[in-house]
């Protein structure tokens, strides 16, 4: 087909040849952090249910918009399994935000899109797998009371000395193998009172305690285990857990010049030792 339409923030562009909709996110200040961190994704039109269209009316000061939004197949990607609904619609991955004279443009691409998913589409049972590359990691997740690491196999979590409460301290530093894990649940650090990332077990003896005393749970707070980090390393642990492979072993998209910033950035920080950049730094080379 090879349509595209650019918006506020991004550009949208069917791909004929993999049957699928390439969302290339822009570089900017206005635009989400989370997007940054995505940088672009594939997504399969069988990981599609379908496609709305709709005009904002303009506020004080403001134009009118159209805002055009493709509806994900529930159980297709990773990201928005880990979200479950709680991202704040400006962070929509699947949103894309127009001027409104570009209506006509907009309804034309949806109208081609809900051809191409056909009827069946909206009737989609929930995928069985997941159908969207899971997005690209931070290898260290920096959360207020822990360092929560995830090498593909197993989820590390490191007590903070200041930030970790005396049962998680005194318990010290734990790990879980995916065998021994059911699945994770992410809490956005932007609800009241702050968010958590919490492991569950296959086992678990009795009720999760509070995330600040459970011993699977690392808590976030002002500065720590933002969106734009927190939920793609949830969604990769989801990934894992639901393929049961370790996220190397799940299509990717190709390391970026960004990608090597960030794991400089990283280092630079403190949050990877030097014999970690390096590892990592080669195999990402290799695999570029």
């Amino acid at each position: 087909m090879g349509d595209v339409l650019a918006g506020n923030h991004a550009v949208w562009e069917f791909d004929a040849d993999s049957d699928s909709v390439l969302i290339r996110f822009a570089r900017g200040m206005r635009t989400p952090r989370l997007w940054h961190a995505l940088g672009e994704r594939r997504i399969p039109l069988e990981a599609l249910t379908g496609v709305t269209v709709g005009t904002v009316a303009p506020g004080v000061g403001r134009r009118e918009t159209v805002v055009l939004r493709a509806v994900p197949r529930p159980g297709a990607d990773p990201l928005m399994e880990a979200a479950a609904g709680q991202l704040k619609e400006s962070c929509d991955p699947y949103r894309l935000v127009l001027p409104g004279d570009r209506a006509d443009q907009a309804a034309a691409f949806a109208e081609a899109l809900r051809e191409r998913l056909g009827p069946e589409g909206a009737q989609a049972a929930p995928a069985e797998r997941f159908l969207v590359a899971v997005p690209q990691p931070p290898l260290q997740l920096k959360a207020y009371d822990a360092r929560v690491g995830f090498d593909g196999s197993a989820v590390t979590l490191q007590w903070s000395r200041t930030g970790a409460s005396s049962a998680k301290w005194r318990a010290g530093d734990q790990r879980y193998a995916l065998a021994a894990l059911a699945g994770v649940e992410w809490v956005s650090p932007d609800r009241p009172g702050g968010g958590y990332l919490r492991l569950v077990p296959r086992e678990a003896a009795e009720a999760a305690a509070a995330p600040d005393h459970d011993l699977a749970a690392a808590v976030f707070g002002v500065g720590y285990g933002a969106v734009h980090e927190s939920l793609p390393f949830a969604a990769a642990v989801l990934a894992a857990l639901r393929e049961r492979a370790p996220v190397g072993a799940v299509p990717r998209a190709r390391v970026s010049g960004e990608r090597l910033r960030h794991l400089s950035e990283l280092h630079s920080t403190g949050l990877l030792t030097d014999a970690e950049y390096e590892t990592l730094r080669a195999r990402f080379t290799a695999g570029a």
